[in-house]
């Protein structure tokens, strides 16, 4: 009974914690004044001698946080920049990088986060970027796109600049922010909920996109996340992932600065490196991207190791049977796992510590969500009889559609009478199914389902299955053309010596209906993941079909169980 008592006692509590943050988001009007910079504020008025970024064995606190943020805004503007403009960011994660974002933010400007991606140039069109704030690392690879470097941060002996700068080069550290005056149209955080924030981009089969994050849409993860992982003054946040991924500033940083946390800072993921920086910190939070945390359990146990302040991993994409190895590895932690739609008003968020894989429910404060069902054989939605769409049932598939509280913006297409006359509603184009519970579990983006001659073949729902053998380190489904139609292949890399055979695969997949199961499945050496370590099948289709042999099975369509591929089968698809 007591133990009782002290568990609803702490519900409470947290429940507590989380309401003001939730209010605040219900309460978020389009003309509401709310952005990333004028979180920072309020968190150094509220808590000034609180850390804030914690790098390199320094502490940054709120207080000294926010006036260092000022005197960038005082260099952005003296070099030209103005509120509106688009600037880029590119920039190793470390404090100056958020505090150029956050000095853009207290500017009114649009900071557009780029990858260190060969296609700079590409990025700084699509992004309407002239110019780009860049640590001393990357000035050089701007000015070669196209772009002005504006330099910030790298002190010390990392500092390597030319005493004499070209035209394309501007360093904002030799400009004395007390001799700047600031204009008359100035105001610091001027952003309204409805203004654009930040651009990011994804990369879809091979063609980069940017897309849009509103003050809006980053308040609602910052909130969202903080509530979700209970996130306080207490905690310290780990931010692994990388700064130009939708989930580092929306999540990993949004929440922490939402919850008056801490945020820990380093050079880069570092396996090796890892359980030093958390004991050094005494971080109680670690964010991730995809199968990031794979680095991790990979690494041979330590006797011994254990790392007390931990409790929490939280990011977006975790592969199921990473998860499971993480939790392994690290007792007494949990995961939480977000989806959330870049452009949209939706944040799921799996609270159960009993379904790893799923991206569980909407979050409070976040835009109601449905499934629409779906065609097998089209991908499109299945239109009833009164010419409504109709939804889809428990544990069917359907794109899942959102509908926005405040407004969308014109670029985004709308989609009006849905369900009943009138509505509106916006298509993610990511297509989930959802338990009898109501948690929502990811199949995989619209554009990635592969359609065979038997029936849609969903790549998330595949490769988690196969993910849960013991044998399994990653597994990705793709693409390759065939004699008859769309051929999908799932390729698996291994974790540990144990050979995988065609009984394996085939109990593997018995959970996934016959007809989304791939045609083949093959082991290979190893699977390639994107900068921000999403598995990547491209460079495995560009090689067609896998080569018959021991470790390649074909499904049997008769029965749906798995036999090795024969080069005499192989050649006749």
């Amino acid at each position: 009974a007591v133990g009782t008592l002290k568990a609803t006692r702490a519900v409470g509590a947290e429940a507590l914690q989380a309401t003001p943050r939730l209010l605040r988001l219900g309460q978020i009007q389009p003309a509401t004044r709310i952005s990333f910079a004028k979180i920072i504020a309020e968190r150094a008025r509220a808590q000034p001698d609180d850390a804030c970024f914690l790098f390199a064995d320094r502490v940054h606190t709120y207080a000294a946080v926010d006036t260092r943020i000022t005197n960038v805004v005082k260099g952005l503007v003296s070099v030209g920049v103005h509120q509106g403009d688009h600037v880029g960011v590119l920039m190793d994660p470390r404090p100056s990088a958020l505090v150029a974002i956050a000095a853009l933010s207290r500017l009114g400007a649009v900071a557009v986060l780029l990858p260190p991606s060969p296609d700079l140039a590409e990025l700084l069109h699509l992004g309407s970027v002239a110019e780009v704030v860049v640590d001393p690392e990357h000035a050089t690879r701007v000015t070669d796109a196209g772009a002005r470097a504006l330099v910030l941060g790298g002190g010390g002996a990392e500092r390597d600049l030319p005493g004499e700068l070209g035209a394309g080069i501007v360093d904002l550290e030799r400009i004395d922010p007390d001799a700047v005056e600031l204009p008359r149209w100035y105001r610091p955080d001027p952003g309204i909920a409805a203004d654009l924030a930040f651009v990011v981009f994804t990369r879809t089969l091979g063609e980069w996109q940017a897309k849009l994050v509103t003050n809006h849409r980053w308040a609602l993860s910052a909130f969202g996340t903080a509530s979700a992982a209970r996130l306080s003054a207490d905690s310290t946040v780990y931010c692994l992932s990388p700064l130009h991924h939708p989930s580092g500033l929306l999540t990993a940083v949004g929440g922490a600065v939402a919850g008056g946390a801490r945020i820990a800072l380093s050079h880069g993921f570092d396996p090796a490196t890892f359980d030093d920086e958390v004991r050094r910190y005494g971080v109680t939070v670690v964010s991730y991207t995809w199968a990031m945390m794979r680095e991790l359990v990979r690494r041979p146990a330590t006797p011994g190791e254990t790392l007390p302040t931990l409790t929490l991993f939280m990011g977006s994409g975790m592969p199921r049977g990473v998860w499971r190895r993480v939790l392994d590895r690290y007792p007494g932690t949990r995961v939480l796992e977000f989806y959330a739609a870049t452009e949209f008003d939706v944040v799921l968020a799996n609270l159960s510590t009993t379904k790893p894989g799923s991206r569980g429910r909407p979050l409070p404060g976040t835009a109601a969500v449905r499934l629409v069902a779906l065609d097998p054989d089209s991908g499109d939605a299945v239109i009833g009889d009164d010419g409504f769409t109709i939804p889809a049932g428990v544990d069917e598939p359907g794109v899942l559609l959102t509908k926005p509280r405040l407004g969308i913006d014109a670029s985004v297409r709308r989609l009006r009478g849905v369900f009943r006359p009138g509505d509106t509603w916006v298509s993610t184009d990511d297509v989930f199914q959802c338990d009898r519970d109501g948690d929502y579990w990811m199949l995989g983006p619209a554009s990635h389902v592969v359609h065979t001659g038997h029936g849609p073949v969903y790549p998330i729902q595949v490769a988690d299955a196969l993910g849960d053998l013991p044998e399994v380190d990653l597994a990705v489904v793709y693409e390759v053309p065939g004699a008859d139609g769309p051929i999908a292949v799932a390729a698996v890399s291994k974790w540990g010596t144990k050979a995988i055979g065609a009984a394996d695969v085939s109990g593997a997949l018995a959970s996934v209906p016959p007809s989304g199961r791939p045609d083949i499945v093959h082991v290979v050496d190893d699977i390639p993941v994107t900068n921000w370590y999403r598995p990547d099948g491209a460079a495995l289709a560009a090689r067609g079909l896998p080569r018959a042999g021991p470790r390649t099975w074909i499904r049997d369509p008769g029965s749906g169980e798995y036999t090795r591929l024969t080069k005499a089968v192989r050649d006749a698809l």
